[in-house]
């Protein structure tokens, strides 16, 4: 299978740091920038620098640090947003009109085709001045479809380098999003982007399916962070894109310090039960499942954790076996006999049915006893 034809643009910069109370230090978003750089991400969208003095900063920062990856800027289609991304020395500035007649009738109170005319000036200034454009339409999935064919061939027609579609309420699912790339990438002459939030809970999977439909640019956040209920998680489409696309350039095993690095800038925690980079996207409790992997872990993972940076671990709770508990006991460096194994397990599941945590510290602390010879269960 050829690989699928496809780079990621990565917004934790930016629309991540859009997710309600987040706000990056530069160097903070220096030091994510750098990550993302080697994992071998393509495009970086630094931010919005219109937004602030120290924004324009942070994003002529992080131009200036020498990264393989291109960086890139948001803009309105305004002279004097492309007048600051020109400042900053980015390679690439995403110039975004509202397209959709709800957006166009609330935020511009103008003819749709007034408003494509003023962006494709914005477009020819930032063109004329070396940029590359990316022409960005905010709340595509809602547009008129016939609308943004005529809005991305002007695009084209006027030298854009990419077209983007953004999914901008997250109310596609993907059979929607494959349609619609379908039917836009027919007769586009320059690559698609697709910027799909998580509202429907459809980002990461709306943002593969666009790829194994025609969509080139895909954009992501690191730990899916972003406005509302986020954006497409990085993490989960870089291994979907391993697996599923045959593309195997990034470097998936920095993925957990780059999670590990945006929940300490973003002071948004992740979830144990977040794919890839949450604590228990490798943890096993169940005992069938502990049993068998011990044979071979692929009975029960998909995704080696090491691929990704990630630890696989066994959890001791109510559904724990005797297999799994052994080799619990063994790698702690404790020996037991038959019975004693079996009075550990029997303490592990009482304590777990009473919501107990079984730690490690609680789990030497019961071997302890068993070894002591408190193996009576009345001795609980």
């Amino acid at each position: 299978m050829e690989p699928w034809n496809v780079e990621i643009c990565d917004v934790t910069l930016r629309d991540g740091e859009q997710t309600p109370g987040v706000s990056f230090s530069c160097e903070e978003k220096k030091e994510i920038a750098r990550i993302l750089d080697a994992i071998g991400i393509e495009v970086i969208e630094a931010g919005f620098p219109i937004v602030s003095a120290n924004e324009k900063a942070c994003v002529s920062a992080i131009t200036a640090l020498g990264l393989t990856a291109r960086i890139c800027c948001l803009a309105r289609a305004k002279k004097e947003d492309i007048d600051c991304a020109i400042d900053c020395g980015v390679d690439l500035v995403s110039i975004f009109i509202a397209t959709s007649d709800l957006h166009i009738r609330h935020k511009y109170r103008k003819p749709r085709e007034e408003v494509l005319a003023s962006a494709l000036d914005m477009v020819d200034h930032a063109v004329d001045h070396g940029l590359s454009v990316r022409f960005a339409a905010e709340d595509a999935s809602r547009t008129d479809p016939a609308f943004l064919r005529e809005m991305y061939r002007e695009g084209a027609r006027h030298g854009v380098t990419y077209c983007s579609y953004a999914d901008t309420v997250g109310c596609l699912t993907p059979l929607e999003m494959a349609e619609n790339v379908r039917y836009l990438t027919a007769d586009l002459p320059v690559p698609l982007c697709v910027h799909c939030h998580n509202d429907m809970g459809c980002a990461s999977a709306n943002t593969i399916t666009a790829a194994a439909s025609g969509a080139f640019q895909l954009h992501t956040t690191a730990n899916g962070i972003g406005e509302r209920a986020g954006n497409a998680s990085l993490e989960e489409v870089l291994v979907a894109l391993r697996f599923k696309g045959g593309v195997e350039r990034y470097d998936l095993s920095l993925l957990h310090d780059l999670s590990a690095i945006v929940a300490r800038a973003s002071g948004i925690p992740v979830s144990k039960l977040k794919p890839v980079v949450g604590e228990h996207a490798f943890a096993h409790e169940s005992g069938i499942h502990i049993a068998a992997m011990l044979e071979d872990p692929a009975t029960y993972e998909y995704i080696p954790p090491a691929l990704v940076g990630g630890e696989r671990c066994f959890i001791l709770g109510k559904h724990t076996g005797r297999k799994a508990l052994e080799h619990i006991v063994a790698s702690h460096g404790h020996h037991l006999s038959e019975p004693q194994i079996a009075w550990v397990l029997s303490e592990v599941k009482h304590r777990s049915e009473g919501k107990c945590c079984i730690t490690p510290e609680v789990l030497l602390s019961i071997i302890r006893r068993a070894e002591e010879g408190g193996t009576n269960a009345d001795a609980r």
